[in-house]
């Protein structure tokens, strides 16, 4: 009897921790989608062999590195937050790349360092927390063939559209030649 006492609280408190884990998830990443600003990351060919692993598009884009004047003080996997701005087609465009989180400016998004190039001039690569974009596992093959078969074609413009609220991002989705890539393979629309 003493055990019962015992063990029904603890899995009770047990049942509850996993049940606020990906609610808490989950509506961390629905505020950042509530946002009304939002950010179209232009997206460049992949390497065509390996463009998905699992059931999700690999994404890279076009603005993902930046010059430094001291390519010594950085390391790379370090945390740093990318101060963005827009192009005049509305493309986003990276401002400046800091160790440290931006004082009152809410355009940013935290990311890693990736690889660092130290030819002259100094190159840092960004790794966006933003690179994945995960698909129903029945779409999948459809959205590898439409990912694939736009990337070759320069004239169509595809970009990630991302959410940014805080430095927090979701990728909301992918477009290509202004339709969603959710809604192209939902469509069977392969051009």
């Amino acid at each position: 009897m003493h055990n019962i006492k015992i063990l029904l609280p603890a899995f009770i408190l047990v049942a509850l921790v996993q049940l606020f884990v990906p609610a808490k998830m989950i509506w961390d990443k629905e505020k950042v989608i509530a946002i009304v600003k939002e950010y179209k990351f232009e997206t460049v060919p992949i390497d065509p062999t390996d463009p998905f692993r699992g059931k999700y598009v690999v994404l890279r884009y076009k603005e993902n590195s930046f010059y430094v004047d001291n390519i010594s003080e950085w390391k790379k996997g370090d945390k740093i937050y990318v101060l963005l701005k827009e192009d005049e087609n509305g493309f986003a465009k990276i401002e400046s790349v800091s160790k440290e989180k931006p004082l009152l400016r809410d355009n940013y998004v935290k990311a890693k360092v990736g690889h660092l190039s130290n030819f002259k001039p100094n190159k840092l690569n960004i790794d966006y927390p933003f690179n994945r974009f995960y698909m129903e596992e029945s779409k999948a093959y459809a959205a590898e063939q439409l990912y694939r078969k736009f990337q070759r074609d320069s004239s169509i413009k595809t970009y990630g559209s991302v959410s940014i609220k805080n430095g927090e991002s979701v990728l909301k989705d992918v477009i290509i030649d202004g339709m969603s890539l959710k809604e192209a393979v939902k469509e069977n629309r392969i051009k």
